[in-house]
């Protein structure tokens, strides 16, 4: 189930990169495949029912405030709902902190580049906006952000 894991990781991370936004499509199917992967061998991390339900309840749980003062879209937080069941309320918390950086990150360089706009076509890409319509999006792509961390996260678990 790891290279299922992985796919759905890269379509999140293409689709909300392009689109500055997770469809429920996306989430439904990353948690049902997360689900599946609980039937005996598949996890990709060894978890059980109950930890991943918890991932599940922490990842939603976790986020549903920054969602209520208007800081992130309802699909981060589904997002990082399906995230939990994959891999477990433990593995939450750096993968948090991962993506907070990352897009901390996107935030400086994009109020660095429309202060000084030396490089336009990169300050538009990162702020969700394309060259035409004009219409404002939200700027960061957490859901994103969330599946580069959970792949560094994989990564250092492998590799670390």
């Amino acid at each position: 189930m790891t290279p299922i894991l992985l796919l759905w990781l890269l379509v999140a991370i293409a689709h909300d990169g392009r689109e500055r936004r997770i469809r429920n499509s996306l989430v439904l199917v990353g948690m049902a495949l997360a689900l599946l992967a609980l039937l005996p061998g598949l996890q990709p991390f060894g978890l059980s029912w109950s930890q991943a339900l918890l991932g599940g309840a922490a990842g939603f749980a976790g986020l549903l405030c920054f969602y209520a003062l208007g800081m992130m879209g309802a699909g981060d937080v589904k997002f990082a709902a399906a995230l939990g069941l994959w891999v477990g309320w433990q593995a939450l918390l750096p993968i948090w902190a991962i993506a907070s950086v990352l897009a901390g990150l996107h935030s400086l360089l994009l109020l660095a580049l429309q202060r000084w706009p030396y490089a336009p076509r990169l300050a538009l890409a990162l702020s969700g906006r394309t060259a035409g319509d004009g219409r404002l999006t939200r700027p960061i792509p957490f859901a994103a952000y969330l599946a580069v961390a959970t792949l560094v996260h994989m990564a250092w678990r492998t590799h670390g």
